[in-house]
């Protein structure tokens, strides 16, 4: 559900904070809005993934689901090692969730 925000904030920046504002609000990739508002809830927001980024995520989710075809059909064969295919399944997944974690999410402010 959506928070309705009945609140309209404004305040005053010099050049050299608006500058700096702007800055950051560019690395993160956020408006300016949902930057300080990230801010606020005392999160300090990370700069914006590279641009292949979302391509490698794409890529290691499709190989997962190819692995998990190979592991059905494997199982019903009996032709692998289930127990290493599961082992790596899970290390390649949690691979991907650091990968996403380090690059997407905001940390707490120090």
């Amino acid at each position: 559900m959506a928070r309705m925000r009945t609140t309209r904030v404004r305040f005053w920046l010099t050049d050299e904070e608006l500058i700096r504002l702007n800055n950051a609000v560019k690395k993160s990739g956020l408006s300016r809005e949902a930057y300080i508002r990230t801010v606020l809830n005392g999160l300090v927001p990370t700069d914006k993934p590279p641009p292949d980024f979302f391509q490698m995520i794409r890529e290691l989710h499709s190989i997962g689901g190819n692995l998990n075809q190979i592991a059905k059909r494997a199982n019903s064969t009996g032709d692998v090692d289930a127990a290493r295919y599961e082992r790596n399944l899970s290390e390649l997944r949690q691979a991907t969730l650091r990968i996403e974690q380090a690059v997407l999410e905001h940390r707490k402010v120090e």
